[in-house]
């Protein structure tokens, strides 16, 4: 099993410009994590993911880009087919996409202008045809929200299959990921959670007659430098797994987080996207002492 940490910024704002992104992926690249990772809200502060990770690959050489995660409904299918492709191959393949539905919210789905009862309905005809772009000379298409005659997409990403994985932890979201997803990305779940929720996705799998690769089971890890949840956190919290135990959801502490991704690695999860619960005011000093704690999990 091997073991990816990678660093995301989560969907808050934040107040350190151009400069301080810049920090933080080269930083990233100078500790060798193993990834970066950018979520999307429009109607909020993060930056937009697309052009976020095409910023830190111009920066970079190593450092793996992905989505935490992308919304899928409400964008055309062959716009982001190409824009990801030319991502992934002007990147030298290494670009993972993960993708998702969106959430909850009335200005995010405005935004999109899908209705919250289509989300599902598009995603699932959305991403099939995303794979068919990316694979094929040529794709013919008529959906119930999409259509194509003789559609072409170049350039091909550098990696073939481009691999695509999926966030969620409800009970439908978790059997898109068996039949639609290559790896499994929650968010705000514990490691029994992330253990029983597997169990969901490798039976959706194996009814649609596919498999999950042993190698993409992954969280997303938010941690505290302190004991206290900031508000914003603990209201997030209480939004998205209201009956957990914080402290099963969000190490405070670098030891911790080291004890809480061990405890992912023993349910079989290898894959590890860390949030900070606030902005550090050096990345520089906060990748190192992270690094330090925790990068000798890697290998």
């Amino acid at each position: 099993m091997k073991i990816r940490i990678g660093y995301g910024l989560g969907t808050g704002a934040s107040q350190a410009g151009g400069a301080g992104f810049a920090a933080l992926v080269d930083a990233l690249e100078a500790n060798r994590f193993d990834s970066l990772w950018l979520s999307e809200r429009v109607t909020g502060g993060a930056v937009d993911p697309i052009v976020g990770l095409s910023v830190a690959a111009g920066r970079t050489k190593k450092l793996k880009l992905g989505f935490s995660v992308l919304v899928l409904p409400g964008r055309n299918p062959a716009l982001l087919a190409k824009e990801l492709a030319s991502l992934d191959h002007l990147s030298d393949g290494r670009l993972l996409p993960a993708f998702g539905l969106g959430v909850a919210d009335g200005g995010e789905q405005q935004a999109f202008g899908v209705e919250r009862t289509e989300r599902a309905k598009r995603f699932d005809e959305a991403l099939p045809l995303l794979r068919r772009l990316w694979s094929e000379e040529s794709v013919d298409h008529d959906g119930t929200f999409f259509s194509y005659k003789g559609l072409t997409i170049r350039p091909k990403p550098a990696q073939s299959p481009l691999e695509v994985w999926l966030g969620g932890r409800a009970p439908s979201e978790l059997r898109r990921v068996g039949r639609l997803g290559d790896g499994w990305l929650p968010s705000f779940t514990s490691p029994a959670d992330a253990a029983s929720g597997r169990v969901v996705v490798e039976e959706a799998a194996a009814a649609a007659g596919r498999s999950i690769d042993g190698e993409h089971w992954g969280a997303l890890v938010i941690y505290t430098r302190g004991s206290e949840l900031p508000e914003r956190l603990a209201t997030l919290l209480q939004a998205r797994n209201p009956d957990a135990d914080p402290g099963d959801i969000v190490p405070a502490g670098l030891p911790a987080l080291r004890a809480h991704l061990e405890r992912f690695c023993e349910v079989g999860f290898s894959k590890f996207v860390l949030v900070p619960a606030g902005e550090p005011e050096s990345w520089d000093d906060e990748l190192g002492q992270v690094a330090s704690e925790v990068l000798s999990l890697q290998n």
